[in-house]
């Protein structure tokens, strides 16, 4: 009888931790679990995962693209790179500019990634050089949900890869 209790409570408590941290969020990641695709830009070699049912937005030149969610307008995914066409030069050889990378994706490629929060938006963006190519991806939501959000972009974000031939 003690036993049975015993691992009544263990699920209980797992199922409660569960709770806290998937049934509270209004984006988690198991709403879209077999639902995802695959967004591949030929053109500068990067991918990521996105939920196959948000609305695509593809600009002319093949530069990047725009998800946005079939729920909430307001909520979108942006991601797109360009060649750097110049590079940093300063005549003051005592000035340096320093972008420390603070994240890895699953590739083990570091980026920067920040966070802005604003009154309205906020954005969580990723950024990758590699080759003369800047890459960029963003996460953004109103203010007031972007919690609700972020498990759900930085998932996305960590899956973000660069073609191993650039």
């Amino acid at each position: 009888m003690t036993e049975t209790l015993k691992t009544s409570c263990t699920w209980s408590l797992y199922g409660f931790f569960l709770y806290l941290t998937w049934g509270c969020s209004t984006q988690n990641l198991q709403r879209y679990e077999n639902a995802w695709k695959i967004y591949k830009n030929y053109r500068y070699g990067f991918e990521f995962p996105y939920p196959s049912n948000w609305q695509e937005m593809r600009p002319v030149n093949g530069d990047g693209i725009i998800f946005i969610s079939p729920t909430k307008n307001s909520v979108k995914i942006i991601a797109w790179a360009g060649n750097q066409l110049f590079s940093h030069t300063n005549r003051d050889r005592n000035t340096r500019i320093s972008t420390n990378p603070n994240f890895k994706n699953v590739q083990g490629i570091s980026g920067v990634m920040t966070i802005e929060t604003g009154v309205t938006e906020s954005i969580i963006t990723l950024k990758f050089a590699r080759n003369q190519i800047k890459y960029y991806w963003q996460g953004k939501a109103p203010s007031q949900e972007f919690d609700d959000y972020y498990r759900f972009f930085h998932y996305i974000a960590q899956n973000y890869r660069l073609s191993e031939d650039r």
